[in-house]
């Protein structure tokens, strides 16, 4: 039998209120009770459990194979990338590498704040176009701890620097996937985000700053963090107007890195002199060097045809199809999908785990101490790949049992001021998701349907869901997660690392929607 989604039990007002509810007792948690991540996951999901039961009258076993469903995604493909990443981590730790590694770095600036905006920014937005994913965070954080980082604003600083890359990430999934549920042209699309999000990345390397070591601080590397943002603004405007959304963060990143490099060699700034010898250095990069190849890899298309032969899919069982979807946040009645797509072999997490293994014949890793190595990570990301599972069963329930698209119509209520509250739409969708890419298939299609209503135009609207979606990406309790596993924080931190990304976010989003207004009224 099809349950058919009401979005509106009791008006839309109050019916929006109890939808928040979930998203109210997470924050409230986080941000003012300060208990760990996974307890407020948890209570989080048990309250939407309760709203999709008795508020929305979702049958029971929808609620819970929707439930499972989410779990199972956030552990595959999200929760394996995580391990994955970490995994080759631990290892280059277990050989010695890192400290090599973490050398021939300080040998090229020992400046903290040249260091984070390498890794943490530059780097990290490499990452997050080739894999994206939890992926940046996972490895640019871990790698500032192994620079003396301390954990938390190791993994506080790659969460704020994991913003301006990720509407084009992994290869530019989110926009294809916004093109694909709205209908919408995708080069427009990429347009623009590319101009929504080009001023934000111009100041994010110096706003990165500031937040590190206060304006002061900025004095002695401005030019550095003005010149590595216009480099990264500048190349992911005209990529993604020009050419297209698969190479913007690529070529983005690549084009900060040169200009970071080039400008820290002109500095005149001491550097400590390097007494790493050339083979050794090749050697402690060559983890990472193969982990670029492995991620590329798997990007091209070719290949990516070749691997998705090893790929299984299948409708969720007691799910699919099985709920309908109404007006306005679809088009017309339709059949909500649900079909889990076990990619095991074309996974990012897969090209992660390759580029493990062969790191460790490279680095003559022995078996018996690769398998050590595996166990470690697995205890070490025990509580965070359950937090992860949680977090999504979370949003995909509130997903299927309507809530979610409950708060989109409520923001869509705001008229006129609709292109600000667009972007933090999309902020929210990527709060409660964790990932751009499914904001996208949540609330693409309503924000294209309203704008029209109101006379707007759909591609700006849709385009502002993916652009505010990104200052969502630094509060989302996955990334929390992930940035607090990477870098190996204490237990119950990981609440303290919310409170203090929570006011960035706020912050930028903003910023994001008042340019998205700007632009509707151009």
């Amino acid at each position: 039998m099809i349950w058919p989604h009401q979005y509106a039990p009791a008006g839309i007002a109050a019916s929006a209120a109890m939808a928040a509810l979930p998203i109210l007792v997470l924050l409230a948690l986080l941000g003012i009770l300060r208990k760990p991540a996974w307890l407020a996951a948890l209570c989080g999901l048990s309250t939407a459990f309760l709203v999709a039961i008795f508020f929305y009258r979702m049958p029971l076993s929808l609620a819970v194979s929707s439930l499972a469903y989410g779990a199972s995604f956030g552990l595959f493909p999200i929760g394996w990338i995580v391990f994955t990443a970490i995994l080759l981590f631990n290892l280059t730790i277990e050989t010695g590498q890192f400290e090599t590694l973490k050398r021939s770095l300080g040998a090229l600036t020992t400046d903290r704040r040249m260091q984070a905006l390498m890794v943490a920014f530059a780097f990290g937005a490499f990452m997050e176009g080739a894999a994206g994913f939890g992926a940046p965070v996972a490895i640019a954080a871990s790698m500032l701890v192994s620079l003396g980082f301390e954990p938390f604003y190791a993994a506080g600083i790659c969460l704020l620097a994991n913003t301006a890359p990720v509407a084009f990430g992994s290869i530019g999934i989110p926009l294809t996937t916004l093109a694909t549920v709205t209908g919408l042209p995708l080069a427009r699309l990429s347009q623009d985000v590319g101009r929504i999000c080009a001023p934000v990345s111009l100041i994010l390397p110096a706003y990165l700053v500031v937040v590190m070591s206060g304006w002061r601080g900025l004095e002695g590397v401005w030019g550095a963090a003005l010149g590595c943002g216009a480099a990264f603004a500048a190349t992911q405007f005209l990529v993604s107007n020009f050419i297209g959304p698969e190479l913007t963060d690529i070529l983005s990143s690549l084009a900060a890195i040169t200009a970071l490099v080039a400008m820290e060699r002109f500095s005149g700034r001491k550097r400590i002199p390097s007494d790493v010898h050339r083979q050794a250095m090749v050697k402690a990069w060559s983890p990472y060097a193969l982990l670029v190849v492995f991620v590329l890899l798997w990007g091209f298309k070719p290949v990516q045809i070749l691997l998705a032969h090893a790929t299984i899919a299948f409708p969720w069982p007691g799910l699919h199809n099985l709920i309908q979807r109404m007006p306005p946040v679809a088009a017309k009645p339709s059949l909500y999908p649900a079909i889990y797509t076990f990619n095991w072999l074309s996974a990012s997490g897969t090209a992660c785990l390759f580029a493990a293994l062969c790191s460790a014949i490279l680095l003559r890793v022995r078996p018996p101490a690769f398998a050590r190595v595996f166990k470690k990570t697995f205890r070490q990301l025990f509580v965070a790949e359950g937090t992860i599972a949680m977090v999504l069963a979370l949003a995909f329930l509130m997903n299927y049992s309507g809530s979610t698209a409950t708060l989109g119509l409520a923001f869509a209520a705001t008229g006129a001021a609709f292109p600000f509250f667009s972007a933090l739409l999309g902020w929210l969708g990527v709060f409660l998701t964790g990932s751009d890419t499914s904001s996208n298939a949540l609330f693409g299609n309503l924000q294209a349907v309203t704008a029209s209503r109101l006379g707007m135009d759909p591609i700006l609207m849709a385009a502002a869901n993916s652009s505010g979606g990104v200052m969502g990406k630094m509060i989302s309790l996955t990334s929390i997660a992930v940035a607090a596993a990477a870098t190996g924080m204490k237990q119950g931190e990981d609440g303290k690392l919310f409170r203090f990304t929570l006011r960035h976010s706020i912050t930028l989003a903003v910023t994001i929607g008042i340019i998205t207004l700007i632009y509707s009224r151009m």
